[in-house]
């Protein structure tokens, strides 16, 4: 029996349709990429000061939020505008047990990640029966009904006045290193969520109810359950950074913490990012605030039309997300070919 020769063994093709041993050379330079991103993440705090450490915890913190998103509007199709109600509550159940029962930081973080996903199983069924643009008008409103809830229990909250939390316990470079990890910490537990979320039954599951929920149900799928399910997950995302931030800022009040702004901030990340990716948050993160401390530090005056011209331009260029945007550049094993040829 004739044996093939070593030229047909490294011809090979894998079932994408590229030789074995180069998507072997590729996953190989993906792992030393990502290895050494870690490692330039976990030695940021020795190489940086407080401002840029402050700087890439709003980059992970804003991660976290468009990938609590992404779970609802890019992999179950629900829009949540008002998904930054959770953020709120999760600064304020910090707040309140840090600054008026003494709670230990971790203890409150804990809490304030539990009540938000306990407060969309209540919420949840009801208002998941709605789509579209009416579930977003209706997670908008629910927003500001808690706003004015919590801005109108004055001996509890502090009301407009807001609450103050406790100083942490270390000095300023101390404590920016440590919101760095944690704010880097949540950032990686969020996208291993929702990598895990993107491969499981349930978030299967929520593909086909974004495609065709009447189908979904048709099949057999018990929707509501799954969409609940779904926006537990992202809630309890958006309430531990609530919760970290508080800590943080070390006093809150309503208009700061409910504030719609953070959510429209959040979805033009995700959308930048890709809908439906699991590192699509991520990468939308880093380039909306970086180009937002790049704008704001060159031009003072104009940061907000410079940034939102900047940003209509990449959706212009790129309408479904960087990631759609980058399949269309060619390969690294294509720019091979082409120059072997």
């Amino acid at each position: 029996m004739p044996t093939p020769r070593s030229d047909d063994v490294r011809t090979e093709q894998a079932p994408g349709g590229e030789p074995k041993s180069s998507r072997w050379r590729v996953g190989v330079g993906t792992a030393l990429l990502a290895l050494a991103a870690a490692a330039l993440l976990l030695a940021a705090p020795a190489m940086l000061g407080p401002y840029w450490l402050r700087i890439l915890s709003n980059i992970f913190m804003y991660a976290v939020l468009a990938q609590g998103i992404n779970l609802m509007a890019g992999y179950t199709g629900y829009p949540a505008f008002g998904n930054v109600v959770f953020y709120g509550l999760g600064g304020y159940v910090t707040a309140i047990l840090m600054g008026k029962l003494q709670a230990p930081f971790a203890l409150a973080v804990l809490a304030s990640a539990a009540l938000c996903p306990l407060l969309v199983l209540v919420i949840g069924p009801p208002l998941l029966r709605l789509k579209g643009h009416y579930f977003a008008i209706a997670t908008l409103g629910f927003n500001e009904a808690v706003k004015e809830i919590v801005s109108n229990m004055t001996s509890l909250t502090g009301g407009g006045m807001g609450v103050s939390l406790p100083l942490p316990p270390w000095g300023p470079v101390a404590s920016a290193a440590m919101f760095y990890y944690l704010f880097l910490g949540a950032m990686v537990v969020a996208t291993w969520v929702t990598f895990e979320f993107s491969r499981r039954r349930l978030g299967i599951a929520c593909c086909a109810i974004r495609d065709n929920e009447e189908k979904a149900a048709a099949v057999g799928l018990h929707t509501t359950r799954y969409k609940t399910t779904a926006w537990m997950i992202s809630a309890t995302m958006t309430g531990l950074v609530g919760a970290i931030n508080a800590y943080q800022m070390t006093y809150i009040d309503p208009p700061t913490v409910f504030d719609m702004a953070i959510s429209v901030k959040s979805f033009v990340i995700f959308l930048l990012g890709g809908a439906g990716t699991v590192l699509g948050p991520v990468g939308g993160a880093f380039f909306v605030e970086l180009l937002q401390t790049f704008t704001w530090s060159k031009l003072l005056n104009w940061h907000l039309g410079a940034m939102g011209a900047i940003i209509i331009l990449v959706v212009m260029l790129a309408p479904k997300g960087f990631r759609e945007a980058l399949r269309g550049l060619p390969s690294l094993a294509s720019l091979r070919a082409g120059v072997r040829r």
